[in-house]
C-alpha cells in the first residue's frame, strides 16, 4: 500500500482584520475537508468564478479559509467507499468545489466518490482541463439544443460570448458537428481565433442588446448563451419558431428583461443548463462526447498552460475579458 503525503501545497484564499487574499501554503492532510475519496490532483484550470474567488469577490466563496478550483483532474491515491481503485485517473467539476469546500488548487482534494468521473480512454487530466467546467458546461448546452430538435443544416447557430472558455469550446463543438455557427464577442480582434475555431461568422457584442423589440426578426435556429441580460433578451427575441435558446452564463448580467411571446407565438425552448449538479449518467455522457467530438488540435489551440503559482497574477486577467480560451493549471509546478 503506498503511504499518504503528510502535507500538501495549496492556493488558500483568508479573510481576516486586513482583510481578503490569497497566499500559498503547506498543510497537513487532516487540513482537507470530509470525504472518502482522495485525489492527487495534477491539473485543474481557470474560470470566471476562480478569478472571482481568488481576488476576494462576493457571492461564491461560502467560507474562509477556502482552496478555489472549481474543477480538478488526477489520480485516485484511496477511497474508503471502495468504488475507485487506487491509481485511476479521474476528473470533478462543479458540487461546490471551491466555493463551498476546497477544490482543485491543492496537491491533494478530498471529495464524495459520486462526485468523480473517470477520464475517458485516450485522454489525460491535461485534456480534461483544457476541457475543464467550460468547455463540459459548453457540451451541456449543446446536447440540450440537440434533445430539442437541433440538427446541422437547419441554419444558423449563435454562440454568445464566443472567446471566452465556453464559448469557445461551444463554437469548435458545433462547427465540427456540421452546424453554421456565428460567434457574437466583445472583442473583434479576436476574429480569426474565432473563425479558426470554426466560426462562419462574428457580429460585434452591441448587434444583440440593440435588438428590443418583443419579437424580432428570425434569425438563430439555437443559440448558447455565455453572457444573460440584455445579449440574451436580444438573442431570445430574434429565435427561429421552434428554435432553442440553451442558456449558461451571466457575465453580461442576471437580469433577463423579455416577453413570453417568443415562447408562446414562436414555440421557442428557453433551457437552463446546470453543470454544478448535474446528474452522473449525463456527466459521463457529455465526457464521452468531448472526447469523441471535440477536435484536439482545435482545443490545443485555445489552451495555454501556466503554474499555481501563476493563478494570484491571472485572476484579475480573466475578469477584465483578457484570458482567450481556456487556461490549464499545472498543479505539480
Amino acid at each position: 500500500m503506498t503511504s499518504l503525503p503528510e502535507h500538501y501545497r495549496a492556493l488558500r484564499v483568508v479573510k481576516d482584520d486586513q482583510g481578503t487574499r490569497a497566499e500559498f501554503q503547506s498543510l497537513p492532510l487532516d487540513a482537507l475537508p470530509a470525504g472518502e475519496l482522495l485525489i492527487e490532483v495534477s491539473h485543474s484550470s481557470l474560470n470566471y468564478k476562480d478569478g472571482l474567488a481568488v481576488l476576494g469577490r462576493p457571492g461564491v466563496l461560502r467560507a474562509y479559509p477556502m482552496t478555489p478550483g472549481i474543477d480538478l483532474a488526477g489520480t485516485v491515491l484511496e477511497d474508503r467507499s471502495g468504488r475507485w481503485a487506487p491509481g485511476t485517473g479521474v476528473v470533478v467539476t462543479g458540487w461546490g468545489i471551491g466555493e463551498r469546500q476546497d477544490g482543485g488548487y491543492a496537491e491533494l482534494a478530498r471529495v464524495q466518490p459520486a462526485w468523480a468521473v473517470a477520464l475517458p480512454p485516450g485522454v489525460g487530466a491535461h485534456w480534461a482541463m483544457s476541457v475543464g467546467t467550460a468547455g463540459f458546461t459548453a457540451m451541456l448546452a449543446v446536447m440540450a439544443l440537440e434533445e430539442h430538435g437541433l440538427t446541422p443544416g437547419d441554419g444558423e447557430v449563435l454562440v454568445t460570448g464566443a472567446a471566452g472558455g465556453v464559448g469557445s469550446v461551444a463554437v469548435a463543438v458545433l462547427a465540427a458537428a456540421g452546424h453554421t455557427v456565428t460567434a457574437s464577442t466583445g472583442r473583434l480582434e479576436e476574429t480569426p481565433y474565432l473563425q479558426a475555431l470554426g466560426a462562419a461568422r462574428v457580429i460585434p457584442r452591441e448587434e444583440l442588446p440593440s435588438l428590443t423589440r418583443p419579437l424580432e426578426k428570425e434569425r438563430w435556429a439555437g443559440v448558447v448563451d455565455t453572457v444573460g441580460g440584455a445579449t440574451l433578451a436580444g438573442a431570445y427575441a430574434s429565435t427561429r419558431t421552434h428554435g432553442s435558446v440553451a442558456v449558461c452564463g451571466l457575465a453580461g448580467g442576471s437580469e433577463l428583461r423579455a416577453t413570453v411571446f417568443p415562447l408562446i407565438l414562436r414555440g421557442v425552448n428557453l433551457l437552463g443548463v446546470d453543470s454544478v449538479t448535474c446528474p452522473v449518467p449525463r456527466r459521463e455522457a457529455a465526457w464521452a462526447r468531448l472526447a469523441r467530438d471535440l477536435p484536439a488540435a482545435r482545443l490545443a489551440e485555445v489552451t495555454q498552460v501556466r503554474s499555481l503559482s501563476d493563478v494570484p497574477g491571472l485572476a484579475p486577467q480573466i475578469l477584465a475579458g483578457q484570458v482567450r480560451g481556456r487556461t490549464v493549471v499545472d498543479v505539480r509546478r
